[in-house]
């Protein structure tokens, strides 16, 4: 079975740039977000080898795998894993939206 590409989505990009920034500044360092940084990279690397890895979502063919407390909503669309967005489980899931 062949790699799979990793493509971002703009909404992505930005909202995985803003939860490291948020812990950069929240936290005065940004060891965490280093941290972070590296499980979503490894994360990435698991589901470009096994994208069936997520848990299916009601969100019509779209899958979720946990990193933390962190949620990341992603697609198989033929030989591509589209991320569509990283989520803070935290937060209130009624503003979630694609």
């Amino acid at each position: 079975m062949a790699k799979k590409k990793v493509v971002w989505t703009a909404k992505a990009k930005i909202k995985r740039f803003e939860i490291l920034e948020f812990y950069c500044k929240r936290n005065k360092s940004n060891l965490y977000s280093i941290k972070l940084n590296r499980l979503i990279n490894e994360r990435i690397r698991l589901l470009k080898n096994y994208p069936e890895l997520g848990i299916a979502t009601s969100f019509e063919g779209t899958r979720v795998t946990f990193i933390e407390h962190f949620m990341l909503f992603y697609q198989i669309k033929g030989n591509e894993i589209i991320i569509h967005l990283l989520w803070d489980s935290r937060q209130d899931s009624d503003k979630l939206t694609f």
